[in-house]
């Protein structure tokens, strides 16, 4: 099967012809992209940048990070470590980039971050879809939350994406519910 037959119009992947792993995978993890999407809905782009607790996260600067991550890991996926930071080397000016991921920054509009999620999101089910073992593994970048010298493969990988997802979604919902009292579910 060719790729882009693998892939729905919309640009998800198509799940019918994989296996029930892969299928699973790939159904758990665009339920959780769901409702983190699902947070942003009706909003303009000055409510996707506010902050609502006394948190710094914002639902434009939540799925900035989500999509970020996604693409950080299907690199790491495909091509290992070296796709990452050294996060034990970063400078304060490394510390600083990272920090814009979680915010929306002038110029950026939400629909431009959710189209940008969604282009992550299809790079991320084209890697499940075609890549030939989901035990290919790698050793973990250099990162104070990582044991040293640990190995994840791609299923592993693909597990911290979706837990990632769903914790931000659960954030996301408490932002949006700050913002205006909408929530994602009841």
């Amino acid at each position: 099967m060719a790729i882009n037959e693998q892939f729905t119009e919309r640009g998800q992947a198509d799940s019918s012809g994989l296996s029930d792993e892969r299928a699973d995978l790939l159904e758990t993890l665009a339920k959780h992209r769901h409702f983190l999407r699902f947070t942003t809905r009706g909003l303009t782009d000055e409510q996707a940048g506010q902050r609502t607790t006394a948190s710094e996260l914002c639902l434009g600067g939540l799925i900035k990070h989500v999509a970020a991550v996604e693409r950080g890991w299907a690199d790491f996926i495909l091509e290992g470590p070296s796709t990452m930071a050294d996060f034990s080397a970063m400078t304060e000016e490394d510390f600083a980039r990272w920090a814009d991921e979680f915010r929306m920054l002038p110029g950026e509009t939400l629909a431009g971050v959710l189209d940008d999620y969604a282009e992550a999101a299809r790079r991320t089910d084209e890697v499940v879809v075609t890549l030939p073992d989901l035990n290919v593994a790698h050793p973990l970048p250099s990162a104070p939350w990582f044991e040293p010298g640990a190995k994840w493969s791609a299923r592993r990988v693909l597990l911290h994406i979706i837990a990632e997802t769903a914790q931000h979604a659960g954030h996301a919902d408490i932002i949006r519910e700050s913002l205006d009292g909408a929530k994602s579910m009841g």
